[in-house]
């Protein structure tokens, strides 16, 4: 059964309500299948924002040369992980795609190109909290992926040009997380956090509460505990997609106020 709604009657006119923007830390895919603190509040979540036309989700896991974006009618549910529960790579999420917001955020953004991709689909990034957020998988979804080539201040800037779609319908998420070590994770069973990261955790929220942006990009000015919390930055950098599409004044809040692991952060951010 299609569970999506008839997309040829989705528009994108602008409306006076602006959709809040989401960055979620997204941390083990087994929170999809799990009853957790995390996955019931991506629950509650979706339960209490304004229902979207589309999710326009940029995912920590699509790194690409150039920046490009999921144009396929129907994406598929990739399980880009190893060593995990055969229920959990049997799982699918069978939101469809949407190729006129693939190309509505082409035109939404004339200073950078963006290309279309037919190959990617719905990594675990997008899908393992979207399961929780919206379980009919009823709401279109497309992936913007990661520039592995630009640095931070590219990936802030590409965010602020994404503004406009918050007024058009278009819920904007990105999942990762602010610290995310996976070489220092802690298997233990209630496993303490490492001192680091609640340090480093702590000082990206001060920052973001003082909108401190430019210090945020700059990350790898904050010293060791950056390193430690940051050895490569595609978890950290939807981050800054989300903290550029801040208007003034506009107010911020957190969820999931914890060190996950020993070593990831499951801080979110909801502004607006």
């Amino acid at each position: 059964m299609n569970l999506n709604p008839d997309k040829a009657a989705l528009t994108f006119e602008e409306t006076a309500t602006k959709l809040p923007v989401l960055f979620v830390g997204h941390g083990s895919p087994m929170n999809t299948l799990e009853d957790n603190t995390y996955s019931r509040s991506w629950a509650e979540l979706g339960q209490s924002l304004p229902r979207p036309k589309a999710i326009l989700c940029i995912s920590a896991h699509w790194e690409t040369k150039g920046t490009q974006v999921t144009a396929m009618e129907q994406p598929r549910t990739i399980h880009d992980f190893g060593g995990f529960p055969r229920e959990l790579f049997e799982y699918q999420y069978p939101a469809a795609g949407l190729p006129a917001l693939a190309q509505l955020v082409q035109e939404t953004v004339p200073q950078t190109q963006v290309s279309l991709d037919q190959r990617w689909g719905l990594d675990h990034g997008t899908w393992s909290v979207l399961a929780r957020m919206y379980p009919a998988a009823d709401i279109p979804v497309v992936q913007l992926s990661l520039d592995r080539t630009q640095e931070p201040a590219y990936h802030y800037a590409l965010g602020k040009e994404l503004a406009p779609l918050r007024n058009k319908g278009i819920l904007i998420v990105g999942s990762g997380n602010i610290v995310h070590n996976l070489g220092l994770i802690s298997f233990r069973q209630a496993a303490q956090a490492e001192d680091w990261a609640l340090e480093f955790d702590e000082t990206i929220k001060q920052l973001i509460l003082l909108g401190d942006h430019e210090a945020i990009i700059h990350y790898e000015k904050l010293g060791r505990v950056a390193l430690l919390s940051i050895p490569t930055n595609e978890h950290y950098l939807p981050l800054l997609y989300i903290l550029a599409l801040q208007s003034e004044q506009e107010q911020v809040s957190f969820f999931n106020e914890k060190i996950d692991l020993g070593s990831l952060s499951m801080r979110s951010v909801r502004i607006g």
